[in-house]
């Protein structure tokens, strides 16, 4: 039994159940010009399908045949001198966060416990600071407020947990584990949205959006929680915990993989199977397959390596398993990022849940980074986060056409004309506006990337450009005739553009092109 399963174990019998929650140009389209919206974006996104506005027509290439466990050079192995985050002086733990490299910053949220922010339980925790080594402060300076806390009456009306947070467009989504209290299978995982990763808004009506299968009942009766969501294709990809699952350990050890392109995945659910992903009735569909045996994971997608990484703890330290874009193939052996350990690590990740790029060496080297808890504290939980890091070496990302879009996919830097070229599913988009790309892309960069030249520019994204919306849609722009998908009105009012509401046919006949954000 490797150490990872034994110490899941171990902790578990260690809180002895008190808490289950911390286990673990020309516009074709005619209509009405209006002033704005009649719902936030946050609404739009999680309490509204608007599949076409997020997801266009995009659908996923097969993969190519590739070797499988391809081992991966590593430099610069790195780590913090100390504690780079922590609660106010009340706060007894500190484990399980979420790290976001945004806008020069690094953003942060994890769980912990304030006397102040009641009701008595796990308090979800932000903080920020210039880099993962820290030091991580409140916004403004000052102790790390609590952003997120449990709900009286409702399924998270205790412990908030666990968060993962994803910006797409100008939305932020926060998938956490929740519980009403001590109760058997009582976890489950919950949706937040905000404006700003401060305040935050319960999504889905206060529910659940996931909760145990039920498949198998063991000893281990956490439930499910501990989500790690990231942003692919137009597709959330939600990886969690689940006791239950039918594919778990007989510890309830295992890492489970959802996707749709709803947000709140209320509808359009593919789940991980054994021949694939699969549609399925909905989120309490059986697990029939684990991709990582063990407890507290997170996820990110590597353009640079066409590859998923999932951040596991082993005996060794944290360990990076990587799974191709279907979680077919392993195509590359792990690699460790050692060090001490106690709970679950989270990456380093933009916005959308990507790995950001190297500036030094974007086609060949790839920055791997964690957070995590690295000791026991006095009140028997995880505490004291610390950064650990390494690079992988010669990852190939500009090796072949589809590997050089692969890499930068998703990424927006300067144009040779003063603008910023936005590199989507193999397309380069030029833009006029720098704020405008900021939204749009999942990282922007400083400079140019020479090897992206290549790329001829498909369209722009001028200024003033209408959005269009249409019913049970969503929001798109047309650029050259074609309609391309937009995540949420964010870049109206950054672009000085207003909105045109057309009718869902006028929709469904325009000629597709992918979305811009995501």
């Amino acid at each position: 039994m490797g150490r990872s399963l034994h110490s899941a174990i171990v902790h578990l019998m260690r809180r002895g159940g008190r808490r289950p929650v911390r286990l673990f140009s020309a516009l074709l389209l005619a209509g009405a010009v209006v002033a704005g919206c009649s719902q936030s974006a946050a609404e739009l996104q999680a309490d509204r399908t608007a599949h076409g506005g997020i997801a266009g027509n995009g659908t996923n290439t097969p993969a190519e045949q590739r070797a499988a466990k391809v081992p991966l050079a590593t430099a610069s192995p790195r780590q913090s001198g100390g504690v780079v985050a922590a609660g106010a002086a009340d706060a007894v733990y500190n484990y399980g966060p979420t790290v976001m490299t945004e806008n020069g910053r690094t953003r942060m949220w994890w769980c912990s416990q304030y006397g102040s922010a009641p009701p008595p339980g796990d308090d979800i925790l932000y903080s920020e600071a210039a880099s993962a080594n820290g030091s991580f402060t409140g916004p403004g300076g000052g102790a790390p407020p609590a952003v997120l806390s449990g709900s009286p009456g409702n399924f998270d009306g205790v412990h908030t947990c666990d968060p993962s947070v994803l910006r797409v467009g100008g939305t932020y989504f926060m998938y956490y584990t929740g519980a009403a209290g001590d109760h058997a299978l009582g976890n489950a995982v919950g949706l937040a949205t905000s404006t700003d990763g401060v305040h935050w808004t319960r999504a889905n009506g206060g529910r659940p959006i996931l909760g145990p299968s039920h498949d198998v009942h063991r000893a281990n009766v956490y439930g499910a929680g501990q989500p790690a969501a990231v942003f692919l294709d137009g597709w959330y990809y939600l990886m969690f915990t689940d006791t239950t699952g039918r594919a778990a350990g007989w510890n309830g050890a295992g890492q489970f993989v959802l996707r749709a392109h709803d947000a709140a995945f209320r509808s359009g659910v593919e789940a991980l199977g054994v021949k694939g992903f699969a549609s399925v009735s909905g989120t309490a569909a059986p697990r029939e397959r684990s991709v990582v045996d063990g407890f507290s994971a997170d996820l990110a997608w590597v353009g640079a390596l066409d590859a998923f990484a999932i951040a596991h703890e082993t005996a060794q330290g944290t360990t990076i398993t990587f799974w191709d874009r279907d979680f077919t193939v392993q195509p590359y052996a792990p690699v460790v990022l050692p060090g001490a350990w106690q709970e679950g690590p989270g990456l380093v990740r933009r916005p959308d849940g990507h790995a950001p790029t190297s500036l030094a060496d974007p086609c060949g080297t790839v920055p791997l980074d964690v957070v995590r808890a690295t000791r026991i504290g006095d009140a028997g939980a995880p505490t004291g986060l610390m950064h650990f890091g390494l690079d992988v070496r010669g990852a190939g990302g500009c090796s072949s056409p589809s590997r050089l879009t692969t890499t930068f996919d998703g990424v927006a830097m300067p144009s040779p004309d003063r603008m910023i070229d936005l590199f989507r599913r193999g397309e380069r988009i030029r833009v006029d506006r720098r704020s405008v790309a900021g939204v749009l892309a999942g990282e922007l960069l400083g400079r140019s990337v020479p090897q992206v030249a290549k790329l001829p520019v498909k369209t722009r994204l001028h200024s003033g450009a209408t959005v269009v919306h249409a019913y049970g849609h969503g929001y798109g722009i047309v650029l050259d005739s074609v309609l391309y998908g937009l995540p949420d009105t964010s870049i109206v009012p950054l672009n000085g553009s207003g909105v045109l509401e057309i009718d869902p046919r006028q929709w469904d006949a325009s000629a597709r092109g992918l979305p811009l954000g995501g």
